[in-house]
């Protein structure tokens, strides 16, 4: 089983707090963000990862997840391709056909993988993607006309987001773009065509995009020693 990293992101936002790194390679309790996922998806049985990065990078990232387990091969795209197109080129790298996974490579997320590709491969989909509930970013007023009833804090929507962490199969790999975004092309493609399921993840789901961003999931790998386990 083989994966792909989406770690081409520069951390403009992380400014002087990335310490002049790929945002994958930003540390986090003392270790790159990107090696958690390694370790991950080694748990999940995966033996190779292609890392998608921006050229030049490509020794910082097989020295820093080297050791961990899995292979790292980093593929340096020629150009900025966009995420879809950083998976389909990336994915030229591979050893084996068949299904694979995909993951952004700046965020924490407990998803279990194992559940994901056999969810995948039972439902028969092109492509299954890991999706989790929306919470507003403000509080909320809940109203009965104009009588206010009460105040929630960041509640949970009923909507749910893509996390970014997908398993792909031959077909939706085939049908990915050269250049530009795959959740704006082909999934909404395979949604019409019924060929595109979800699996809903509660757990945890950091991103890491700015300073506060990576204060928060400092803190929480300090509450969480061991993380993933």
């Amino acid at each position: 089983m083989e994966a792909i990293i989406l770690a081409g992101g520069r951390a403009e936002r992380l400014g002087e707090a990335a310490g002049g790194r790929p945002k994958a390679l930003v540390e986090l309790a003392g270790r790159p963000l990107a090696a958690y996922q390694v370790e991950q998806l080694a748990m999940a049985g995966v033996t190779r990862v292609l890392v998608s990065c921006a050229a030049g990078h490509e020794g910082a990232f097989e020295t820093a997840l080297g050791g961990l387990g899995p292979e790292v091969v980093a593929v340096a795209e020629p150009e900025p391709l966009g995420r879809g197109g950083g998976i389909r080129f990336a994915a030229q790298a591979r050893r084996e056909q068949g299904d694979l996974f995909a993951l952004n490579g700046d965020e924490l997320v407990d998803v279990d993988f194992s559940r994901l590709l056999a969810l995948h491969r039972e439902r028969g989909a092109a492509a299954t993607i890991t999706v989790v509930p929306l919470r507003s970013p403000f509080g909320v007023v809940d109203l009965e006309d104009d009588l206010v009833t009460g105040f929630r804090e960041a509640p949970r929507l009923d909507q749910w987001v893509s996390c970014g962490i997908y398993a792909l199969g031959e077909e939706a790999l085939e049908r990915f773009p050269e250049r530009g975004d795959h959740e704006t092309t082909t999934f909404p493609e395979l949604a019409a065509e019924g060929r595109l399921r979800a699996l809903r993840h509660e757990g945890t789901w950091l991103t890491v995009n700015t300073p506060k961003d990576l204060r928060v999931a400092n803190e929480y790998l300090a509450d969480h020693p061991g993380w993933p386990e």
